[in-house]
């Protein structure tokens, strides 16, 4: 009996693919003042790795390069997603940010809380009240 390694090569490659994307977005775009200059290398770099499993020989290779290169190219459109969240209270802005700062000022959901960063309370959480202190 073989052991095919196939399927837990493609699970490592979406398991660290996603997590780095999710991860990787959240920073970036807290950290970066325009977002045309990560998401341009985010579909840059998804490309390229698209490109290296269309030509690699090697089963494995392509397959790990094909789907980190498909997560990062959707990563790329995260970037925008994840500012549409930060707008709208659901993602903490960045007041060091300058593109943070300015969505603070012109948008009355946006906030600097951090909802996952607080203790558990045992009991369903009224977001307007927890805003207000």
């Amino acid at each position: 009996m073989t052991l095919n390694w196939i399927g837990l090569v493609a699970a490592a490659a979406t398991f660290f693919g996603i997590w780095f994307g999710h991860v990787g977005v959240r920073k970036i775009e807290a950290a970066s003042p325009s977002l045309w200059l990560p998401t341009a290398i985010a579909v840059a770099l998804g490309l390229a790795l698209e490109i290296g499993a269309l030509l690699s020989g090697r089963l494995y290779l392509s397959g790990a390069l094909g789907i980190v290169g498909m997560t990062v190219l959707f990563d790329a459109l995260e970037f925008t997603r994840q500012h549409n969240r930060v707008k709208h209270g659901h993602a903490p802005a960045n007041p060091n940010n300058p593109r943070h700062a300015r969505l603070l000022a012109e948008h009355k959901s946006a906030r600097t809380t951090d909802w996952l960063k607080r203790e558990p309370v045992g009991h369903p959480v009224d977001m307007a009240k927890e805003g207000a202190k």
